[in-house]
């Protein structure tokens, strides 16, 4: 076997031990509203990584990540079909939270702060070929961007050019936040398209 070849198998055998270990965690069991059960999609091969808030109820049940409006939205932003969307060889899924951590009167809560600090440097590590990462809201901004974030989660995004070509801030695609696609609609006429270009380029290696 070539050397590459071996790499390559060591890095997905210990990646599918750690997604073993990441869906048995059970650190934040008692202070879930309901059973531990982490929701994310990660390969090897992986070139695109989605870094959302936290898995709500629908997820939760499923199991499916974004498998709601808001992911919805999200897939039409990218231009991608469910089926394009859901192949694991391309694009990574791992939100900041990794369970469902339950709602409040203004939506879901935030994500458990435990989670992406024990998981995420570990998983990205076996994830060597991603290309770009997609900071869905504003604890993925806040965990990846630190204080190179703005103020405000609208200045983050406007602010997009900063952080590329790593990191794409987005706000999130909930329906909760029409008032905001309302108010900025320069997100869906100039970051939009770019946000389809990037993620055009690091799949495929094209882009206008």
């Amino acid at each position: 076997m070539q050397a590459g070849c071996l790499r390559y198998t060591i890095v997905v055998n210990r990646l599918d031990k750690l997604l073993k270990e990441v869906r048995a965690c059970r650190v934040c069991e008692a202070t879930l509203p309901l059973d531990p059960k982490p929701v994310l999609r990660a390969s090897a091969t992986a070139k695109l990584l989605i870094v959302g808030q936290a898995p709500g109820r629908r997820v939760h049940e499923t199991g499916i990540p974004w498998n709601d409006p808001s992911g919805d939205r999200l897939r039409i932003w990218l231009g991608m079909t469910r089926e394009e969307f859901y192949d694991e060889r391309h694009i990574a899924i791992v939100p900041t939270g990794l369970c469902y951590p339950g709602s409040g009167p203004r939506g879901d809560s935030p994500p458990r702060p435990e989670c992406a600090p024990l998981w995420h440097p570990r998983l990205h590590a076996l994830m060597p070929r991603i290309e770009l990462t997609l900071l869905i809201g504003r604890y993925a901004q806040a965990y990846y961007l630190g204080v190179r974030r703005k103020k405000s989660l609208r200045e983050t995004v406007q602010a997009y050019r900063e952080f590329l070509p790593e990191f794409l801030p987005l706000p999130h695609p909930s329906p909760r936040n029409q008032s905001w696609f309302k108010k900025n609609p320069w997100f869906e006429a100039e970051v939009v398209p770019l946000l389809k270009d990037r993620v055009a380029q690091a799949l495929h290696g094209n882009g206008v």
